[in-house]
């Protein structure tokens, strides 16, 4: 008779089972994540009741309209989130913050608010205390202020194929974000301003659009290029000033980008575009608008993207074909569909 060889089962790679082990850590952590959200969504929907709004529960869109006093609201406004897979444990929300009002100096200043609460509670459900400090923000805002907030800051009517749909906000906030993921390169920005360049104005109906540009290579540069800008009175006192960003990370081979409206429908989001088009990288720019009194319609936009494309043309930050029309560079960030 022949003795029965046993069964032996060949060993695991080192390396496969570190793969799977990883696996079974994501998942175990986005399911964590996904658990804490939950209890996170019930608690405010329970303390701000009928403020809280659930715009698509399976995309993870909330909204909440935060004012400085529940009897008598003057100021008011709405904080708009989407919380990615990666919230709490390693990523904050998407956020996007809107109001009539709100214009490019307390925009940053909430901003940074709200940037440096994530950078101190790292890991930890954030949203509670966000609202909270914009809380604060408008109470101040209703003490220090001698105006009430106008109802409406665009100069222009709205545009008709603007629409509320939850798809079109997942597109704006994954495109407008205020806080992005990579926050480590905060660490190395540059503390000194980048040098900022001012295009040629364009006139048209009594209106002025003038853009200016600077190398950026971190959000924080970004905010200190702002800041800046805002110093001039001139600048400061333009109906609009809307600016977009790309920063590209060699690390991770994706952009950081941002856009702002600053009252102007759709104009950051539009701005940002055409600087994904042109292959734009590591550079801001933004474009004032000083309102003339007669609308301009659809132009302004058209006025708002020439400035931007001369001053980046001019100052050599495309690397767009312009006989093939082919794009060299593609933004893994965020991608529209």
């Amino acid at each position: 008779m022949y003795a029965q060889r046993p069964l032996v089962s060949k060993p695991r790679s080192a390396a496969l089972l570190s793969q799977e082990t990883h696996a079974g850590c994501m998942a175990d952590t986005e399911e964590e994540n996904l658990q804490n959200q939950i209890d996170e969504i019930e608690a405010l929907s329970s303390i701000y009741g009928d403020d809280w709004c659930v715009i698509d529960e399976a995309a993870r869109i909330f909204c909440i309209k935060i004012s400085n006093s529940l009897d008598h609201p003057e100021w008011t406004l709405c904080l708009q989130v989407i919380l990615p897979p990666e919230y709490p444990s390693i990523a904050p929300p998407l956020y996007q913050l809107n109001a009539p009002w709100l214009r490019g100096e307390d925009r940053l200043t909430i901003s940074n608010n709200l940037e440096e609460m994530y950078l101190q509670n790292l890991g930890e459900n954030i949203l509670y205390q966000w609202v909270e400090k914009i809380r604060e923000f408008l109470e101040e805002k209703s003490k220090t202020s001698h105006q009430v907030p106008k109802l409406k800051s665009t100069t222009e009517e709205t545009e008709a194929d603007d629409d509320d749909s939850s798809s079109e906000l997942l597109n704006d906030l994954l495109l407008c974000s205020g806080i992005d993921a990579s926050f480590d390169t905060l660490e190395d920005a540059a503390k000194e301003v980048p040098s900022i360049v001012h295009g040629e104005p364009i006139s048209d109906r009594r209106s002025t659009f003038q853009a200016h540009l600077a190398p950026v290579t971190s959000p924080s540069q970004v905010k200190e290029v702002l800041n800046k800008l805002y110093e001039n009175k001139k600048i400061a006192s333009a109906t609009h000033n809307i600016y977009a960003y790309r920063i590209y990370s060699k690390k991770t081979d994706t952009f950081i980008q941002d856009c702002e409206d600053d009252g102007e429908t759709a104009a950051g989001k539009r701005l940002l575009h055409l600087m994904q088009i042109l292959d734009a990288r590591d550079v801001l720019v933004v474009v004032s608008r000083w309102y003339g009194g007669i609308l301009l319609g659809p132009d302004r936009f058209k006025h708002i993207n020439n400035c931007a494309r001369n001053i980046l043309v001019e100052q050599h930050y495309t690397n767009y074909v312009e006989d093939s029309g082919k794009q060299t560079g593609k933004s893994k960030s965020c991608k529209r569909k």
